[in-house]
Order: structure tokens, then sequence, then C-alpha cells
């Protein structure tokens, strides 16, 4: 693929990527208004826009077999940890800014959490054996990941365990 196309379906995946989980978020805040028609609208947009972004992607070649997939995880989770969420960091600490503080430190501390399943994942998936997870429940307010029953309260945030959502 040449460069200038190529650049450009990474910018329309970014773009496309943002908007779904904008749209999404967009859905939850219209169910809280009471106004469950603009929240389907919202979703159907997403789901549109996860399109788009599932055509680009695959153009660009980043889907690949499971345990490649597992591998673009552990290595997008390790930068997050070890170069973007620490210089993001920096950045809000030295303007102040309490609110991106609390939003990076949760973000990382769920990051080191899915690197360290993803690299669990991976070796199951070079036996080709499936993961084993029957439930995985997420803290809604910092991202915690957790297979199985959750502790009673988030080890990040102190939400308790029943907001935690079941997967």
């Amino acid at each position: 693929m040449r460069k200038m196309t190529e650049k450009s379906l990474q910018d329309s995946f970014a773009g496309e990527s943002m908007a779904h989980m904008k749209y999404l978020i967009f859905a939850e805040q219209a169910e809280k208004e009471g106004m469950p028609g603009m929240a389907r609208l919202f979703r159907a947009i997403a789901y549109a826009e996860y399109v788009h972004a599932k055509n680009h992607a695959r153009n660009l070649g980043y889907i690949g077999r499971t345990v490649d997939n597992i591998q673009a995880g552990i290595d997008g989770e390790t930068f997050e940890i070890e170069e973007m969420y620490p210089a993001y960091m920096a950045i809000a600490e030295l303007q102040d800014e309490k609110g991106a503080q609390q939003s990076i430190r949760y973000a990382e501390e769920a990051e080191k959490i899915h690197a360290d399943m993803y690299s669990q994942a991976k070796e199951k998936a070079e036996k080709e054996s499936d993961f084993d997870a029957d439930e995985i429940y997420v803290c809604p307010v910092c991202g915690y990941t957790h297979i199985g029953k959750p502790p009673e309260k988030c080890p990040v945030c102190g939400v308790p365990s029943d907001k935690f959502e079941r997967f």
C-alpha cells in the first residue's frame, strides 16, 4: 500500500474508532436522561462507525490470527504502561490537572492487568487452546478487570463489586 493511502486509512481508522466510542458514551447519557430513542440512534450509528473502522483495519492488515492479535494487545498495553501514560501523567502533574491525573492513573492500573491477562492468553493461544474465563468483571469507574468473582470493592477505585460489568 502506498504511504499516503496508508496514512489516510490510519487516520480514518482512528477517527471512526473515536466516533464509535463517543457515540456509545453518548447513548449511555441519553439512557440516563430517559431518552431511549436517542440512545438507540447513537448505538446504531456507533455500530456503523465500528463497521467502517473494521474495514479500515482489515485493509491496513491489523487483523491477524488470534495469537498475533494477542501479541498486538500485549504490545499496545505495554506501550501504554511504559511510555504513553507516564508521559501523559507528567504533563497532567505539571499542569496540576487533578481529574486528568485520576483518569490516567485508573487507566494505567487497568492496563497493567490487561497486559498480564493477554500474556496468560498468549500461552493458551500458542497451544491452540482457548482462554479459561467463564466470567470476567470490569469496574465501570476505573476499568479494573478481574477473572472470576471480583473482590468486594475495586482495589483501584473502591467501587463496590455489585456495580461491576460482567462479561
